[in-house]
């Protein structure tokens, strides 16, 4: 296996741009695995060119020695199913809706639109050959098969198709190429949004707007005066759609967040200036940016880079670029990356990944005009974000020299249901004798002072901004713990710097007027050796603060208390995805912290000693044991990588795949949110709060989870070819051990 850079990829190259060897085998040959707008939209494909009446067909040996006696070439034998020599040749002739009633009648028995191992139908169904007009029978059997033909048909019906000619290889394709298949030309585009005239009346919209008059509206930031212009004429161009155009402050304050949430908005991101194809005029048109899953519309933010790390293996680079560009503007406007662009967030950041971002993405264009260009904005970006957000206060603990998860914020978190804090408020409703909606009112512009509500709302920001939420190790707790998972990304963010600007940049990097922050000037430049420093000095407060040797993992720090907490988390192995452990403390890790993390399904999330008793009173978490999340397996695969553990690095990788893999084909290609590592059966049914995000299709799954997506596809690079061919035949991971072991073994003896 190669050795990993910086900022590089991991695991092999795919067998093709799209990770995937495209087949051919219809008898037009068409591509046989092609993306379902081009499979159900081409006539040509679904008419029958065998329909008619049938040719003359020979048995097997009839007049064999006839022809040889005469030289006559035997006509080709039609055999049993219409068999051919070609791959993928055989053809089903179908009638969509019947077929679809049928289907659903027999097969999907719990009436959900789904057709898993949970329905009790006979679980096969016989299909007309295309080749014989419909004459010949063949029978699809298995849930795997009959799942996937109910997928096909839901697209086909939705392409307005009444007949088809159908493929079976699309049907008892491996499981691995499919999915791969279905995120590189479906989940991405699903997922994919652009802010702009094309999309403003839904994606301003916003679902979490409790207040009397939910309507779209939008706020622009001062420094991007042709956006608002933009807006504005499209408001008055469009008045049917309501479009509310707020310009913000200069200044973004606290309070001014406060307040702007009675008008709840989108936050305007990067556009581009663009010829309009029927005018011929300027206009502006929104970067595009890729989602988490399919109710949102906003950028977020770790999720992004998440994202990223899946479309730059399928080689959609244009796109990763744009979300750097997004995240540049973001930084330049509002001061951080934010949460996400909705105006509650805007106090609020997320885990900071920028420069291992635009670093990967810059390896990619390197050799395009404006390449340089564009990793000089995000490098600029990085740094103004490290010194106004990470490095000051409140985030900024002055004894360790750490930084925290602290955002600023007033009052209760307004994203949220009505309900989320009754439990937490009605006790201080009570206290004050008023109505609910008055003491939340009174308590968020401080007519009524309550400290202990101040404490806990700081808290609850620092979870959201951590991106784990929720999770007991962090409830109560969050803004006062200087984590390894945020310190660890900033020695990133430090060694990234200096490095880029040792190697790009001469060593000097010019600081202009936008991007300045503190007393800096414009004109002011920036070397490698400061950057350097600051990594030192961050390496040597985590190893003092954060490391334990004796459990051989590293801890939070709580910055209040000046101790050591001692919950153990997968985040540990964040260290190593940066590069901030010693080659000792990766082996320590590896050798004592990975036995307590590792589980059926890859890594959990934390143990289940730290997360302690769970009950009616005391709920499950959902960053906590037993699940496991995609951002913890792939930074904990690059990191052991990294430091060369590359047989842990596979085998968890390997373990994530197969239990996505297997839910997939059980359960009627099922992609979501967070899996529960310790179950073998049904990984994604979670019981946590918020539930499971990616379960509620009907029929065909159009976007899964965006960084489940990209973790099954930069998985696949890091697991040897081996170890592909027995993920496409679902084979457990303990299984295909003892295959290798065996072999290896036989390999041997034979030797001997």
């Amino acid at each position: 296996m190669p050795i990993i850079k910086d900022n590089e990829m991991v695991g092999p190259a795919p067998p093709t741009a799209s990770g995937l060897t495209r087949s051919r085998g219809s008898a037009e040959d068409l591509g046989v695995f092609d993306d379902a707008k081009t499979y159900y939209s081409a006539e040509e494909r679904h008419r029958n060119h065998r329909a008619g009446p049938r040719t003359r067909t020979y048995s097997q040996n009839s007049l064999l020695k006839q022809m040889e006696r005469t030289i006559v070439h035997e006509p080709y034998r039609r055999g049993s199913h219409d068999e051919s020599t070609l791959p993928h040749s055989r053809r089903f002739l179908i009638q969509v809706e019947p077929t679809l009633q049928s289907l659903q009648l027999q097969e999907d028995t719990d009436r959900n639109m789904q057709i898993t191992i949970e329905d009790a139908g006979p679980k096969v169904l016989t299909l007309r050959t295309a080749a014989s007009n419909g004459y010949n029978r063949f029978d699809i059997r298995g849930t795997y098969m009959l799942s996937n033909l109910l997928q096909e048909l839901s697209l086909a019906k939705e392409y307005g198709r009444k007949q088809i000619v159908l493929d079976e290889a699309r049907l008892n394709e491996n499981p691995v190429n499919r999915l791969s298949r279905l995120i590189r030309d479906h989940f991405w585009e699903g997922l994919t949004r652009r802010i702009d005239a094309s999309s403003i009346e839904i994606a301003a919209r916003d679902p979490k707007d409790w207040t009397d008059d939910p309507r779209p509206r939008i706020y622009v930031p001062r420094g991007a005066p042709e956006q608002y212009e933009y807006y504005t004429k499209l408001a008055k161009e469009r008045p049917e759609i309501r479009l509310d155009v707020q310009l913000l402050p200069e200044k973004i304050t606290p309070e001014l967040v406060r307040d702007m949430n009675a008008k709840p908005g989108l936050l305007a991101v990067d556009m581009e200036e663009v010829t309009d194809p029927k005018t011929g005029a300027k206009t502006l048109r929104g970067r595009p940016f890729v989602v988490p899953g399919g109710r949102f519309n906003e950028l977020y933010g770790w999720d992004s880079y998440m994202e990223s790390l899946g479309l730059l293996v399928h080689n959609k680079v244009d796109l990763a670029k744009s979300m750097v560009l997004n995240f540049c503007f973001c930084i330049k406007h509002y001061g951080k990356i934010l949460n996400a662009t909705r105006s509650y967030y805007l106090c609020r950041s997320q885990p900071p990944f920028l420069t291992d971002m635009a670093l990967r993405v810059y390896d990619k264009i390197k050799n395009e005009p404006g390449a340089l260009d564009f990793l000089r904005t995000a490098i600029l970006a990085a740094i103004k974000e490290y010194h106004s957000v990470w490095v000051a206060e409140p985030r900024l603990d002055p004894v360790t020299g750490l930084s925290r998860y602290r955002p600023e914020g007033l009052g209760v978190p307004p994203e949220t249901e009505a309900g989320h804090f009754v439990h937490i408020l009605e006790p201080y409703v009570k206290k004050h004798g008023v109505s609910f909606k008055e003491f939340v009112d009174a308590y968020n512009h401080g007519r009524i002072k309550e400290p202990e509500l101040d404490e806990y709302f700081m808290h609850d920001r620092a979870v959201r901004e951590s991106g784990h939420d929720t999770t007991y190790r962090f409830e109560g707790v969050c803004a006062n713990l200087a984590t390894i998972d945020l310190n660890s990304l900033l020695f990133k963010y430090e060694t990234d710097i200096a490095r880029t600007i040792r190697n790009v940049f001469g060593d000097k990097l010019v600081i202009p007027a936008e991007f300045c922050v503190g007393d800096m000037a414009p004109g002011h430049v920036e070397t490698s050796a400061i950057w350097d420093r600051r990594a030192k000095r961050r390496k040597l407060a985590i190893d003092k603060y954060l490391w334990n040797e004796e459990a051989g993992m590293y801890f939070d720090y709580d910055t209040v208390k000046r101790e050591q907490r001692t919950y153990e988390s997968a985040t540990t192995f964040w260290a190593l995805w940066a590069g901030v452990s010693s080659p000792k403390q990766a082996a320590a890790m590896v050798t004592r912290a990975l036995p307590r993390l590792e589980a059926e399904g890859g890594l959990l999330s934390g143990t289940r000693e730290s997360r302690g008793e769970v009950g009616l009173e005391r709920p499950n978490r959902q960053w906590d044991y037993p699940y496991g999340w995609a951002p913890q397996q792939m930074l904990a695969w690059t990191g052991l990588y990294r430091y060369s553990f590359t047989e842990e690095a596979e085998r968890l990788a390997y373990k994530w795949l197969f239990m996505i893999t297997k839910a997939f084909v059980d359960f009627n290609g099922v992609v979501v949110e967070k899996y529960d590592v310790t179950r073998a059966i049904d990984p994604h049914r979670v019981d946590a709060e918020y539930g499971n995000q990616g379960l509620d299709f009907k029929g065909v799954a159009k976007e899964g989870f965006g960084w489940v997506n990209a973790s099954y596809i930069y998985g696949l690079q890091i697991v040897n070819a081996h170890m592909r061919r027995a993920l496409g035949t679902l084979t457990p991971y303990e299984t295909f051990v003892k295959a290798v072991e065996e072999n290896k073994a036989k390999a041997l003896a034979e030797l001997v």
